[in-house]
This record gives structure tokens, sequence and C-alpha cells, in this order.
């Protein structure tokens, strides 16, 4: 499997993961330098990072990145006093260590531009050169909307009323109104007459765009996009990804984190099932239990 064509089709298709690295290793250690693997937010893996001991580490880190957008350094089994780095004790029988770089792909911004004019052209193509997913439009029928969307209406008077009516019935994040006060005054009204509740206008920004007074339509596309850029880097467009943390267990002999789903060594005793990293933890606990249950 080639694991960056898989994550290039992710990013296409707009869906999260993270890309875990395995960026260093001190043998013996079943991660090899290089190794990938693709963390999907309900945890599944794609590839290999390593074994039993890592994994549930690297996951879990992993799930953490998507929902802060920060990537992190992991060194696992050996002492790193780096700034800005997890250090992960291994407590197994293996004497190895590794260093995994653990990157969030996040879906790209995306906005909906309604109307057909040289702004919104502008508009679009400054939008694609931010990487952000562009669609633009010359009705008000929208497709894909999400609570991470922008739309901003520009149809010059053409259909402002009904395209931003659709607007406010997705659940877009951002619905802006490309219009002169007087303009988005009119077209509130009209939106009130149809019935449009308080709550739904109060998400509409009109007149979209900082003001800057009376500019030509390439100025105005830059207040526009500063606008939603300023939104997005004060918090205002935080993509929150749903993540599902897997079940997992503490192996009673090393401490190590175990992920329950796909656990090969679990014992049980007195009524209760504990999970191992390997078969050395699980023999070690059968021949003994009460020395590592405190008791």
């Amino acid at each position: 499997m080639d694991l960056l064509a898989r994550g290039a089709r992710l990013r296409q298709q707009g869906l999260p993961f993270a890309l875990a690295t395995v960026t260093w290793r001190r043998g013996p250690s079943s991660g090899k330098g290089g190794a990938k693997a693709i963390v999907h937010p309900d945890g599944s893996v794609e590839g290999w990072i390593g074994g039993a001991c890592s994994r549930p580490t690297v996951v879990r880190e992993a799930l953490a990145s998507l929902q802060d957008g920060r990537p992190r350094l992991l060194v696992l089994g050996a002492d790193d006093t780096r700034p800005d780095v997890t250090t992960v004790p291994m407590a197994c029988a293996s004497e190895g260590a590794m260093e995994v770089y653990v990157e969030p792909f996040l879906p790209a911004p995306d906005i909906h531009i309604v109307g057909s004019s040289p702004m919104t052209g502008t508009l679009a193509d400054m939008a694609r050169r931010l990487g952000w997913r562009v669609r633009h439009i010359d009705d008000p029928e929208f497709e894909e909307v999400t609570e991470s969307s922008m739309i901003v209406v520009a149809t010059q008077g053409h259909y402002d009323e009904p395209a931003v009516e659709a607007a406010l019935a997705t659940p877009a994040r951002y619905v802006g109104l490309v219009a002169s006060e007087k303009r988005a005054a009119s077209v509130k009204a009209w939106l009130r007459e149809r019935g449009v509740t308080a709550e739904a206008l109060a998400r509409l920004r009109a007149p979209a765009g900082l003001d800057l007074g009376s500019v030509d339509h390439e100025e105005i596309a830059v207040a526009i996009l500063a606008e939603l850029v300023a939104l997005r880097a004060t918090g205002g467009f935080t993509d929150a990804v749903t993540v599902q943390e897997p079940e997992v267990a503490i192996d009673p002999v090393c401490e190590m984190e175990v992920d329950v789903a796909t656990a090969r060594f679990k014992t049980e005793h007195e009524g209760e099932t504990y999970y191992f990293c390997a078969a050395g933890c699980q023999r070690a606990f059968e021949a003994n239990p009460q020395a590592f249950l405190g008791s």
C-alpha cells in the first residue's frame, strides 16, 4: 500500500487523518526508520508504526493531534530532554527505542461563492491559492455544506435574497452578503417577511468583509478573504474533529497501554479480565498474579 498516495486521496476527499512516521530507532525495535501509518479519527490504523507496546501510545497521541491541530514528536523508550518532545517510557522486554513524528492533516477550509462577477472570480482564485476548497456557483443551490463551511453571496442584486435565504438554511459556519449597507438592510427586510427567524438572521454578515470604504472589486475580494482569515486565526472557525478513543487497558506487569480490541494476550483472574502487551507479561502474571495486583 502506498500510504502517501492514500493520504493524498484522503486530502482530496476532505477527510481528516494523522500521519505517523518513524524518524529514528534504536534496535531491537519492531518500528523501522521511515515506517509510516495513517491513523483515522476512529482510531483505526493503516500501515505499520511498531509493535504492541508502541502502537496504543502513537494512536492516542495521533487522536490528540487531530483534536488540537498540533503535530508532536514522540520518543518511546529513551530519555529526551528536548523541549516540545513527548517522552514515553517503555517497560517491555525489548530494549529498543524509537522516535515518531505525528502530523495531523485536517480538512482544508471550504468556501462556497455565489455569483458571477470579476469580484467573485478574484475571491475564488485567492481562496484557491490558500489551499481552500472552492465551489464557485451562479445559483442558490448548495451541495456538501457542513458546519465548517463558509458561504459568500455576491450576485450584485440579481438574486441576493433567495441565495441568502438558502445559505441560512444550511449549517454553514459563515454566511456573508456582499452589498452596501442600504442593500443589506433591504435583503434582511425581505428575509423577515419570508419568516426567517431573528436567530438565523443573526448569522448573516452583511455587508461582508472588512470595511475598506469605496474600493474596486479586487480590494473587495481582499477585504472578504481578510475577514475570513482573521476569523479562522482567532478560533472563530476551529474545525472540531470527532475522534473515537479506542478502549485501552493497562498491562499489570509492565504498565503499558494495551488496545483491548486487538489484544492477543489476556487472562481471567477472580472474575476480571487482564490484558497484556506480550506473552512474557501474561506468563509472569499467571505465575504470580498477586505480585502485580498489590495485595
